[in-house]
């Protein structure tokens, strides 16, 4: 048996020099003065050796008790080695064997789009840290600092990836805990005021879309509607829209900063479907200010209550309103594997200043313009087909 005497005063002169404890626990001391811990074992008939610190930072003590905990892993069938290995596999590598196993099954769009914001927002804080040293602080500073540049639902989906590949961590044997499951979101990001307004589930989606086509009462109002199944504007952002905010040739409506609640400019692409819709409204215009004029008053924009009233009649009443038509598209967008971010810049939540506005308007227009046009696709087979609008 080693005493801490024997260990403080070991030197080799020219060669390897190794001091044994006991049940293979070793001391290995090096010409160049360095000390290390060994622990030689068998496993499945092969002999294996496992290094267990270096002295002085592990002491006597301190080598007798991982020797302690790698023999009772030995006595339950579990190779010691193996298992420290797994444990110092850096968060990154487990988290890509997260994504091979959870990947099948999901869009293609929604898997990259995981993985894209794992690999801008993760992996460059804790990606080559070793998963089984990993503490709720880390997750939480990484998932902050999303926050804190004005994305705080990417924050919170950011959470929700870490915890399930933690929680993939723990049922592989690579972490003995999941930290992410010790806090919950609310602890360390932000609540996010919302207010829940009437809207129709998916399933009743294509019943709605139709009631809109067949309205009997104003053209506008129809129209309007449409519109805004299409655009999933704010119902203010629709009714007071003006002609030189459209360029109908390159399929685009820029809202000025003045009418949106941001206060910064808000482009929306729109589908050959909406440019359509505003063709018809132009052709009816007759050079009036208002894309949707008054009925009373045509140089005043229609009133909000003409679309509620118009859903009222068409049986909707207190099941959905001009603003349930953003929920119901950030929904089955995302289910559907759309990007956050562009989800997000469509329906103009994110807060942010001239600078940024302008920068993320110019680098995620075009994909926006093909989410856009994919909804209106989406919203043209609902209309024949029943039942699978998250699909």
């Amino acid at each position: 048996m080693l005493t801490d005497s024997k260990v403080r005063s070991a030197r080799s002169a020219d060669r390897p020099l190794k001091l044994f404890d006991s049940r293979g626990l070793y001391l290995q001391v090096m010409p160049n003065g360095g000390r290390y811990w060994r622990f030689n074992y068998q496993f499945n008939g092969k002999y294996r050796t496992l290094a267990l610190g270096t002295y002085p930072d592990v002491s006597l003590a301190r080598a007798r008790e991982r020797h302690y905990e790698a023999r009772r892993e030995l006595a339950e069938g579990i190779d010691p080695g193996a298992a420290k290995q797994a444990l110092s596999r850096d968060f990154e590598t487990v988290a890509r064997a997260w994504l091979a196993h959870w990947r099948p099954g999901r869009s293609e769009r929604y898997a990259d789009y995981v993985v894209s914001r794992l690999e801008g927002d993760i992996f460059p804080d804790i990606g080559a840290r070793p998963v089984g040293e990993l503490t709720a602080a880390e997750f939480r500073d990484a998932v902050r600092k999303v926050e804190r540049r004005g994305a705080s639902e990417i924050a919170r989906r950011l959470l929700q990836n870490c915890g399930q590949i933690m929680r993939y961590a723990v049922a592989n044997d690579l972490s003995p805990r999941n930290p992410v499951a010790e806090v919950k979101p609310s602890d360390i990001l932000k609540a996010r005021k919302k207010r829940n307004y009437p809207r129709v589930s998916a399933r009743e989606l294509p019943n709605l879309l139709r009631a809109i086509d067949s309205y009997a009462g104003g053209e506008h109002t129809r129209m309007a509607l449409q519109l805004m199944a299409l655009t999933f504007v704010r119902t203010s952002e629709l009714i007071g829209a003006r002609w030189p905010e459209f360029d109908l040739k390159e399929s685009r409506w820029d809202i000025p900063a003045e009418r949106m609640k941001m206060k910064t400019l808000h482009v929306v692409a729109l589908s050959t479907q909406a440019t359509a819709i505003l063709e018809r409204l132009q052709a009816i215009s007759f050079d009036r200010e208002f894309v949707f004029p008054g009925d009373l008053n045509p140089h005043k924009p229609m009133s909000n209550n003409t679309l509620l009233f118009a859903l009222y009649r068409m049986g909707y009443r207190s099941r959905m309103t001009g603003h349930g038509f953003r929920g119901v598209a950030s929904t089955i967008l995302h289910e559907q594997g759309w990007p956050h971010e562009h989800i997000e810049l469509q329906l103009a939540h994110q807060e942010r200043n001239d600078v940024s506005a302008a920068y993320n308007h110019a680098l995620y227009l075009k994909p926006r313009a093909e989410m856009m046009q994919a909804w209106a696709d989406h919203l043209d087979r609902l209309r024949v087909h029943d039942g699978e609008a998250g699909q």
